[in-house]
Order: structure tokens, then C-alpha cells, then sequence
């Protein structure tokens, strides 16, 4: 009996469908992931480039995969390119087209 409970439950994790915008990982989780060191969430989270809401006060943020990939996007400016948060954001801001020189 306990091997099917364990089939049972096993084969609904595998079920379990996690989307895009479902905010699912912690910022330790999010590091550990693409191997960047904290300081580069703290740095995005301040300019707004990647804000994740807090559910509640005090609470950690929880990112999506949607987020983590443009976490991912940016380190690669920053890291391979040496580019300033200020850059950042002129960079994504052309790649978005919401860019206006002046």
C-alpha cells in the first residue's frame, strides 16, 4: 500500500506545471541557479530593472522564470561586459523599443 501512495504522490509532482509568471524562487534559489552573488539582485532590485513584489512585509521576494531569465540577461552585461546599472537600463529600454534619446 505505502508504494502506490508514494507512486500516486510522485506522479503528481512530475504533474506539477510551474508557468512563466508563477513566482516560485527565492533569491538564494535564483543565485544559486545562474551562480551570481547576491549583490547582483540587491543592485537590479534597487534600480527597478528586476523587482520582484514582496507577498507580505518582511517576507522574501520570490522570482519567476520570467525573471530569472532576464536576471540571467542582465548578469550578462554586467559581468561579460562591464556595464553599469545606468547602461543597463539604456540597453534594455533599445532592446524593449521604449528607448527616447533626450
Amino acid at each position: 500500500m505505502l508504494s502506490v501512495k508514494k507512486q500516486v504522490s510522485r506522479k503528481l509532482f512530475d504533474e506539477v506545471l510551474i508557468g512563466p509568471d508563477d513566482p516560485v524562487y527565492t533569491s538564494g534559489v535564483v543565485c544559486r541557479i545562474l551562480d551570481i552573488p547576491i549583490w547582483v539582485l540587491k543592485q537590479l532590485d534597487t534600480a527597478g530593472v528586476v523587482s520582484p513584489p514582496r507577498e507580505y512585509e518582511g517576507k522574501a521576494r520570490l522570482y519567476s522564470k520570467r525573471e530569472l531569465k532576464m536576471v540571467q540577461h542582465c548578469w550578462f552585461y554586467l559581468k561579460e561586459h562591464k556595464v553599469k546599472i545606468s547602461g543597463l537600463k539604456v540597453i534594455l529600454q533599445i532592446e524593449s523599443g521604449t528607448f527616447k534619446a533626450g
